[in-house]
């Protein structure tokens, strides 16, 4: 924020609110002016990823009534960069179910499965079935160097699991260091398919009628912009009727002054190359929205599309709290529905707005209607997840805007408004991930003769996003704000302000863990086993309070306590057996993490249902600290009785289980 302090002193002491005492000189606060706090950092409404580390997003398809997402995962973060593609599903687009990973890493000689997209062969050009999915990503090829190349891997279960076609590229390396990312349509004014690859700082086409065989078609430059990566290519209908193709990428503006974020054009695809009719323009502003993608709106394929971005950037990705306080390094943005509109200089232009289906989580709405502002004006609302809109109008003055994640002190928050001739996002007064400091406030140009503005901004526990307008303009930047600096207040400088129809919808918690209604026959609280014989040393004398020494962070369990056999690390074994107990409800219900060693292996950490002395369920981990949810149906076994045993018979690698809340309950 630019006023002075004086400035800032004089004009909340004649409000009668807090002295603020802030230096356009101070230094920004990094990442590390905060210690790493006991709380989660776990956005509310963003989706993440469930464990480790998450970066590229892949284009969603529609299939069987649901939108199935995947991105690019790693559960071996840190260790190495070897990624997969996990999937997730959702109906809404903000509420997303974990489905696992779905193309494997590291299966075939070429290693690592990189960015690419999937499509729906409706008609089956590539002989795999109707409706198979089939996905075109880059590896590394193994046979010519590791040279870049796309290879085709294919699904018959809806996009479930997916299995390579070959371990031969369909598209070779054409002599180039960079070519990846492929994204795939079907051009129907061509009848065939085509792939748009990212070569360093140009894009090249490629045809084919069946996703196996593929001819370079052309290719079209764009220098300027530093290496392009994850492009795009789609046609859309603006709002005045007009046809435009709109060709897009994640490219690196900053060493002009620009976002490093998606930038796009609008013109024509004539099949072998694009003609662009206009300037590159700028999908977000803000520091934090890379290697974006787009998809169709199934109920309106031309008219609209949805986006969603990786909130992070290759410039600091590993420095977040995240990883050290809860496990996980990855978050999404909010997904946004785009349109194409005409301007007023007759050019054309993507605007965005958050999907609808954000109404279906909130909380509560505040209204605090309409606020004059000359100076500073604390509002009596906080929170740390919320969506805040408001029209802003004046007549003159130099600054105006809000703070947002504001520390009770006042010295800590970060800023959205506008100044001059531009609107901004200054993430510099509070913590945030850029330890140079270059990357503090993102910038959007404004019209500094207009006297209004409408601001749109989502707050989540790591990000802020600012809807400019009805969303012509887009800042997403990350924001590490301390736990507790959940504070708002209004600012003008050289003027007043009015905040009208100021709004402020609370937005519930779309990634905890659902408590199961039912028997709970263990919780693992209060500091005690309970009844729970004990074998070994593995399980110690009482439950853990969370992550053990020297262990990655655990998480995802209820409340405070947890079965975890991580006990002086992987070499403790033993065994956890539950009283005996009658199945009387069908199904039973527990969270379960840790390594994954199966019953049936030699040295297992698993968890096992015991009737009449043979195991007849049983379940392990999947290598990850992050307990999920297992689901045994027992309608088989009403009326017998059971006891359940956890074992860690394994001192290897991943030698250790968690589990977690056994409830015996009437419905799955």
């Amino acid at each position: 924020m630019r006023p002075t302090p004086a400035t800032i002193a004089r004009n909340a002491a004649l409000l009668g609110a807090l002295t603020l005492v802030i230096a356009s000189t101070l230094a920004p606060h990094r990442l590390d002016a905060t210690p790493v706090a006991a709380t989660t950092y776990r956005p509310l409404y963003h989706h993440i990823v469930p464990d480790r580390w998450m970066n590229d997003p892949q284009r969603p398809i529609h299939l069987n009534g649901q939108f199935h997402y995947y991105y690019l995962y790693n559960n071996d973060y840190p260790d190495t960069n070897h990624t997969a593609w996990r999937r997730a599903t959702s109906t809404d687009l903000v509420r997303f179910t974990d489905r696992g990973v779905a193309v494997p890493k590291d299966t075939t000689p070429n290693g690592s499965i990189w960015s690419g997209s999937p499509v729906v062969d409706t008609n089956n050009t590539a002989g795999f079935g109707a409706n198979a999915v089939v996905v075109l990503a880059t590896q590394e090829h193994a046979a010519n160097n590791n040279a870049q190349a796309q290879f085709l891997w294919y699904s018959t279960d809806g996009g479930a699991t997916f299995r390579n076609y070959s371990t031969t590229p369909v598209i070779p390396n054409p002599g180039r260091f960079d070519s990846r990312d492929p994204k795939t349509i079907w051009d129907s004014d061509r009848n065939r398919w085509v792939t748009v690859l990212a070569e360093n700082d140009q894009l090249s086409f490629y045809t084919s009628t069946n996703l196996r065989n593929w001819q370079r078609a052309g290719e079209w430059r764009m220098p300027g912009l530093g290496v392009l990566e994850c492009p795009d290519l789609f046609k859309m209908v603006a709002d005045d009727g007009t046809t435009k193709w709109i060709i897009g990428a994640s490219a690196d503006g900053k060493g002009i002054g620009q976002p490093n974020t998606y930038a796009y054009w609008t013109g024509t695809f004539t099949g072998t190359g694009f003609q662009q009719d206009s300037a590159h323009q700028w999908l977000d502003y803000g520091w934090d929205w890379y290697a974006a993608v787009t998809w169709e709106n199934p109920t309106n394929p031309l008219g609209s599309r949805y986006a969603i971005g990786w909130m992070n950037n290759w410039a600091y990705s590993a420095n977040t709290p995240t990883w050290a306080n809860d496990g996980f390094n990855g978050t999404n943005s909010i997904v946004r529905e785009i349109k194409l509109k005409r301007q007023g200089t007759g050019g054309y232009s993507l605007v965005s707005q958050p999907v609808n289906g954000l109404d279906n989580i909130v909380a509560s709405t505040t209204n605090l209607g309409t606020i004059q502002v000359n100076g500073v004006v604390p509002l009596s609302y906080s929170g740390e997840a919320y969506e805040l809109t408001t029209d802003v109008s004046w007549t003159q003055l130099n600054n105006v805007g809000m703070q947002l994640r504001k520390s009770t002190d006042g010295t800590r928050h970060a800023d959205v408004g506008v100044y001059g001739d531009y609107a901004y996002l200054n993430r510099g007064y509070t913590n945030h991930p850029d330890q140079t400091n270059r990357f503090l406030e993102s910038k959007s140009p404004f019209d500094p003769a207009r006297k209004n503005v409408r601001l749109r901004i989502l707050v989540d526990r790591t990000t802020i996003e600012v809807f400019v307008d009805d969303g012509k303009h887009v800042h997403s930047s990350e924001v590490f704000a301390a736990p507790g600096d959940n504070g708002i207040a209004l600012y003008t400088d050289g003027g007043t302000a009015t905040f009208a129809n100021l709004t402020i919808r609370s937005l519930r918690d779309i990634n905890a863990q659902p408590v199961p209604t039912g028997t709970v026959l263990a919780s693992f609280e209060n500091n005690t086993y309970g009844s729970w014989a004990r074998t070994g040393t593995a399980f110690g004398t009482a439950p853990a309070n969370g992550t053990l020494p020297n262990q990655q962070h655990v998480s995802g369990y209820l409340g405070d306590g947890l079965v975890n056999t991580y006990l002086n690390g992987d070499a403790t074994t033993g065994t956890l057996t539950s009283p005996a107990f009658t199945i009387n409800q069908r199904y039973l219900k527990f969270l379960v993490g840790g390594g994954n060693h199966p019953h049936t292996a030699g040295s297992p950490t698993a968890v096992n249902l015991v009737v009449g002395g043979q195991v007849v369920r049983t379940t392990t981990g999947r290598n990850e600290e992050y307990l999920r949810w297992t689901t045994w149906d027992l309608g088989n076994l009403t009326g017998r009785t059971a006891q359940i045993q956890i074992v860690d018979n394994n001192t290897g690698g991943w030698g250790h289980i968690n589990a977690d809340h056994f409830t015996l309950a009437a419905t799955a």
